[in-house]
């Protein structure tokens, strides 16, 4: 599998311009990501520069804390659909999650995954916050809720992605969900040893500064299993 199709190419900074989102779009496009990751308000950009070409756009919803109602999630997924979005990154009610109120974070996992309908929906547990039973635990609820992925990290608080993590969340999810690397992943051995932990996806912002971007343009890949 070419390492090109592993990468949503992010940016989610609040500074982030419509010119940055626009260059953002065209990167994605020349090197052909798996998608962009994009604040709601530039997801009809997004899809406006991307719509005939094979890159998702993806959303953010309840970012970066997870602390909006469900019905407020929902909205937001139903506004980016509209728009134009075929990905969902949630973020999991972290604080209700820490409170040990599994069946409400678990309902809205489910409710917004119903409101996203054929859209893939990965839910960020925000692994830095959480003990790895809790970790466990995240996993478990989002797998009893349908959704495609879980995903370790904002890239807002206080850590990012760990292979440790990775591995652990796979280890949890087996074949049936996927797994979204994200946070601080700034390297080719980065990216590496994040897929060889277990994720199918990397989430980043530096898709084009770090050396997988030139690899790309020499065409070379690495075969990896999943």
């Amino acid at each position: 599998m070419k390492l090109n199709k592993y990468i949503d190419h992010t940016l989610l900074k609040p500074e982030a311009t419509a010119t940055d989102i626009e260059k953002l779009c065209l990167e994605a496009k020349q090197y052909e990501f798996a998608s962009v990751c994009v604040n709601p308000t530039y997801v009809s950009l997004a899809y406006e520069l991307l719509q005939d070409t094979n890159v998702n756009v993806c959303v953010v919803v309840g970012f970066p804390l997870g602390a909006n109602i469900t019905e407020t999630k929902i909205m937001e997924i139903t506004n980016a659909l509209h728009d134009g979005a075929s990905e969902i990154d949630m973020v999991m009610n972290i604080s209700q999650f820490k409170s040990n109120n599994y069946d409400l974070v678990a309902d809205e996992m489910r409710a917004c995954k119903k409101a996203a309908g054929e859209a893939v929906v990965k839910v960020i547990i925000e692994t830095c916050l959480l003990s790895d039973t809790e970790i466990i635990k995240a996993c478990q609820l989002a797998e009893q809720a349908g959704i495609d992925f879980v995903k370790t990290s904002t890239g807002f608080s206080k850590a990012g992605a760990t292979t440790g993590n990775v591995k652990l969340m796979k280890e949890t999810v087996g074949q049936r969900l996927q797994v979204k690397a994200a946070g601080g992943i700034r390297s080719k051995a980065n990216v590496l040893a994040m897929i060889e932990a277990g994720a199918t996806r990397i989430g980043t912002s530096g898709g084009i500064l770090f050396s997988v971007a030139r690899l790309l343009k020499r065409t070379e890949f690495w075969p990896i299993s999943v």
